[in-house]
């Protein structure tokens, strides 16, 4: 099981303490907050590895596989052409996991569970490297029965990797099988707010 970092909002000064204590695994929500503090810190540690878990708009694509080493969030067919042809023009391929919406709600990103399979094989038929599945359970619901669900949908689909669990949960998604967590709070603390903006 491997515990990814995720550093959303957090600063490289922020980030260097984990870095220094050996840590090399972490994950951001965007593309552009992540260019503004990793590609100095992947030059100074080269054996970073650095996962993109929040949602990816296709125009981010370029400068999402030239940075990260893994996408999570593969959710619709428009984003797996996107990244198969940046991996082609920019001659890298990274590792796609597929996010699922477990819970079928509206407002979230992810492919439905009924349609995971045949999602994951066009995937593969476009080239990308789907190592495994993704969740984000709903907030008002009880993990368990959806780290289950998507560790079924990878066994079945013969998938080796299950990113899911993060500071309230991962003990669950443990057990469940989770082979990645992604933990912020427990690592960093609680996110710090904006400074109030004075008002004149």
């Amino acid at each position: 099981m491997s515990l990814v970092a995720v550093t959303k909002s957090w600063t490289p000064e922020a980030i260097r303490p984990v870095v220094s204590a050996g840590h090399r695994l972490f994950g951001e929500n965007r593309v552009q907050e992540a260019q503004g503090k990793w590609p100095e810190l992947k030059a100074l540690y080269p054996d970073i590895r650095l996962h993109l878990i929040g949602h990816l708009q296709t125009n981010k694509t370029a400068d999402a596989v030239a940075l990260f080493d893994a996408i999570e969030t593969v959710d619709r067919p428009k984003l797996a052409a996107a990244i198969a042809r940046e991996q082609e023009r920019q001659g890298r391929q990274i590792d796609c996991f597929v996010q699922v919406n477990t819970g079928e709600e509206l407002q979230k990103s992810g492919v439905a569970p009924a349609d995971t399979a045949s999602f994951v094989r066009h995937c593969h038929n476009l080239g990308l490297a789907v190592t495994g599945l993704m969740c984000i359970p709903p907030v008002d619901q009880e993990p368990v029965p959806h780290f289950a669900l998507l560790a079924k949908l990878a066994r079945d689909g013969d998938l080796r990797h299950l990113s899911m669990g993060m500071s309230a949960d991962y003990a669950a998604a443990i057990e469940q099988g989770a082979t990645y967590v992604r933990l912020g709070t427990a690592i960093f603390g609680p996110r710090k707010a904006p400074p109030a903006t004075a008002s004149v």
